[in-house]
């Protein structure tokens, strides 16, 4: 899984002012916790664009004045209205910890139900994934080899490898579609 840098500076002043101020300079107030204590900081806005703005799931490694710790981008706010990055929160990570990560859903084969003029459907694009870090994927494949039309992959279809996946087994993660061409030919002459 890749990793990106995330470099910050503390904060001195934690109030709505100063946070203000920050992000009118280009910077996003940070927290970071899960370890014996939290740090606040800031961190330059452009930084995120390989950690936010991208269908890959990474690990951070954050650096604050020289201090570094690997962590996951546990949460983050946008304003509502010009999707600038209000705030973010990173989970301080642990060899024997095991955490959850949303991680990206990637098809593999051909669906026989496409060939025949259905339409793959994504449902989730990403899976709410529980391991250990050095045990969390990539990406979690998903066979559409043999779905006909009108079939759905499921999270229970799915064999995890040193991971669990806490969706619910029936979840569907894909669906073949039945193009409105193909439902119809039966009920034309009625």
């Amino acid at each position: 899984m890749k990793t990106v840098e995330i470099i910050g500076y503390n904060r001195a002043n934690l109030g709505k002012t100063e946070s203000r101020d920050l992000r009118l300079a280009g910077q996003v107030p940070c927290v970071l916790y899960g370890g014996n204590e939290q740090y606040h900081f800031s961190t330059p806005m452009y930084l995120f664009k390989d950690l936010v703005y991208t269908p890959e799931a990474a690990f951070v490694k954050v650096n604050i004045e020289g201090k570094e710790f690997d962590a996951l981008l546990q949460d983050i706010q946008f304003h509502p209205v010009n999707e600038m990055i209000m705030h973010a929160d990173f989970l301080q990570l642990f060899e024997g910890k095991p955490v959850k990560m949303e991680i990206p859903v990637r098809t593999e084969g051909t669906s026989p139900g496409v060939i025949a003029g259905g339409k793959l459907i994504s449902k989730q694009r990403k899976l709410t994934v529980k391991a250990l870090p050095k045990d969390m994927p990539d990406f979690i494949p998903v066979d559409i080899s043999k779905l006909e039309l009108g079939k759905s992959a499921r999270v229970s279809e799915i064999t995890p490898k040193g991971y669990e996946i806490l969706n619910h087994p029936s979840t569907p993660i894909v669906t073949v579609e039945i193009p409105r061409a193909l439902r119809g030919k039966g009920a034309q002459g009625e």
